[in-house]
């Protein structure tokens, strides 16, 4: 049985909606991204961009949404293959090293974010 305590929402409607939204965030800001490159893009005219702070605000809450979905995604990667059922009993021990790795990847990544954006 698989608990619901490592999710990232409280149940699997809030995941999916989790999912959803921070989907359509990193889109919106991809193509943000996507039109500003379409004309040719120098550093001073890359550093112009990001100066703004609606911009960092974006990109940092991009940065969260992506670290969100990645969490939902590898949290349900695991939960579906890492059991006692397919990988024996030590299942349940490689879920929670394979959880604690990413969820430290993942941390890692969004602080590594925040200060590029922010330092």
């Amino acid at each position: 049985m698989v608990r619901s305590v490592t999710s990232f929402g409280r149940s699997g409607l809030s995941d999916w909606l989790v999912q959803r939204v921070s989907a359509v965030i990193i889109l919106a800001w991809f193509m943000c991204i996507g039109g500003t490159l379409m004309g040719g893009v120098d550093y001073t005219q890359w550093k112009t961009i990001f100066d703004g702070t609606s911009m960092r605000v974006f990109t940092l809450l991009a940065i969260l949404s992506l670290a969100a979905h990645a969490w939902i995604g590898m949290w349900a990667v695991g939960t579906d293959y890492l059991t006692e059922r397919l990988m024996g009993p030590r299942g349940n021990v490689l879920r929670l090293a394979y959880q604690i790795g990413c969820s430290l990847v993942i941390f890692v990544y969004v602080i590594w974010g925040i200060q590029i954006l922010w330092g």
